[in-house]
C-alpha cells in the first residue's frame, strides 16, 4: 500500500469515527441543558462526512481501494463517549469533554498525515482539511469551557 493510500485510509476512519461521535454528541446535546449546542455538531458531523468523501473520491481516482470501516482507536472513543454519556446522562458538560478529546485525536492524525511523505495533491487537500479540523476542535473546546446560560 503506497503511503498517500495509507494515510488517506487513515484519515477517512478519523473523519467516519468523528462523524459518528458528532452525530452522537448532537442527540445528547439535544436532550440536555444545553441544546443551543446540538446544531454545531450536526454541522461537524457532516463536514466530517464530506470530508470523508472528498478522500475517497481522490483515492479511487488513483486507484486505491480504501475501506472506511471505524479504527479501533475510534471505536474505543465511541464507547468512552457511550460509557461517559451514561455516567452524566444528559449532562452537556460529559458530552463537550468527550468531543474534545475526540477532536485532539483528529488534530493528531492530521498532524501525522502532513509529516508523511504524500503527493502533492493529497497534501493540498489534507491542508485544508486540517485547517478545518483545527478549527472545529477549538470551537468545541470554546463550547465546553463557557459557561451554560442561566
Amino acid at each position: 500500500m503506497s503511503t498517500d493510500a495509507r494515510v488517506t485510509k487513515d484519515l477517512i476512519q478519523t473523519l467516519e469515527d468523528g462523524k459518528e461521535g458528532f452525530a452522537r454528541a448532537a442527540e445528547r446535546l439535544r436532550e440536555s441543558d444545553r441544546p443551543d449546542l446540538s446544531e454545531h455538531f450536526v454541522e461537524f458531523a457532516t463536514q466530517r462526512e464530506r470530508f470523508a468523501s472528498e478522500l475517497q473520491t481522490m483515492a479511487a481516482r488513483y486507484g486505491d481501494d480504501i475501506d472506511d470501516s471505524g479504527t479501533v482507536v475510534g471505536t474505543l472513543h465511541r464507547g468512552w463517549m457511550a460509557v461517559k454519556d451514561a455516567m452524566s446522562g444528559s449532562d452537556a458538560s460529559g458530552v463537550l469533554d468527550a468531543a474534545e478529546q475526540g477532536e485532539d485525536h483528529a488534530v493528531g492524525e492530521y498532524r501525522s498525515a502532513l509529516d508523511e511523505d504524500i503527493s502533492i495533491d493529497l497534501r493540498t487537500v489534507v491542508e485544508r482539511q486540517f485547517t478545518e479540523v483545527k478549527a472545529a476542535h477549538d470551537t468545541v473546546r470554546s463550547l465546553r469551557d463557557l459557561k451554560s446560560p442561566t
